[in-house]
């Protein structure tokens, strides 16, 4: 993913680092897409790991599935597991 930290640098960003064969990251998926459907302020993209072993390694993604909030291209906050819809909507708001 050449273009990753261009499309993390403007405004809000929330990466899901996942993999196809995981049962947590595939909990994680559906909330996730409510949420990108509910919030126009957040932009939400899904990194392979298994894919992209680089890009994972470099941001420390040791377990997933591990969600990362970008602002303006800065790590601002890491989670790792599952979160519920309640959870990880508070998550965001306590770190924009």
């Amino acid at each position: 993913m050449n273009d990753f930290k261009e499309q993390v640098k403007d405004g809000i960003v929330l990466v899901d680092f996942f993999a196809t064969w995981c049962g947590p990251c595939k909990m994680q998926s559906p909330i996730l897409e409510e949420i990108k459907e509910d919030r126009s302020d957040i932009k939400i993209m899904k990194v392979d790991v298994d894919q992209e072993t680089e890009l994972a390694r470099e941001y420390g993604v040791m377990s997933i599935p591990t969600l990362i909030l970008f602002k303006d291209g800065k790590e601002v906050a890491k989670n790792v597991g599952f979160m519920p819809k309640e959870v990880l909507i508070q998550w965001i708001n306590d770190h924009r």
